[in-house]
């Protein structure tokens, strides 16, 4: 998270925030991520099964990429000075563009497109969300997170 001036928010509506760094979607994360959602659906863990699909392979839950978002998001985002806490309040839409391919490197684009003063002391956040994959014209997903920062 970076900290600025929070009536210096409405200086970065619409503006890019920037790509957080590349991080590697392996079976090991989507097989920890089927164990723990109870969502062992062959086109995610069984490799030989999902070869005979029109993915070709494996590919990650769209489900766990976007529980990747506050990884992704760190260093990204802006908050407000002083904000002592920060949660996450929701998704505002989601569409899921493209499949992740096991093996694949995915990255967050971040835009700010909204910020408001809920109640003083408390800022919504509202940003656009785009899952890039390496060597992809075509995203993961676009979504886009809310975040509540408590001052």
């Amino acid at each position: 998270m970076r900290y600025i001036p929070a009536d210096h928010l409405v200086d970065y509506l619409d503006q890019d925030l920037g790509c957080s760094e590349w991080l590697m979607i392996d079976q090991a994360r989507v097989d920890q991520f089927a164990n723990a959602t109870e969502d062992h659906q062959f086109i995610h863990v069984d490799a030989e099964r999902a070869a005979a699909t029109p993915f070709g392979g494996t590919i990650a839950h769209g489900f766990l990429t976007l529980a990747l978002i506050p990884r992704l998001i760190e260093g990204l985002m802006l908050a407000p000075e002083g904000t002592h806490m920060t949660v996450n309040y929701g998704l505002e839409g989601v569409r899921f563009i493209q499949p992740v391919r096991v093996g694949a490197r995915v990255r967050l684009h971040l835009t700010l497109l909204q910020a408001t003063q809920k109640r003083p002391g408390q800022w919504l956040l509202r940003a656009r969300a785009t899952l890039e994959i390496e060597g992809q014209a075509q995203p993961g997903f676009v979504a886009e997170p809310l975040l509540l920062c408590f001052l």
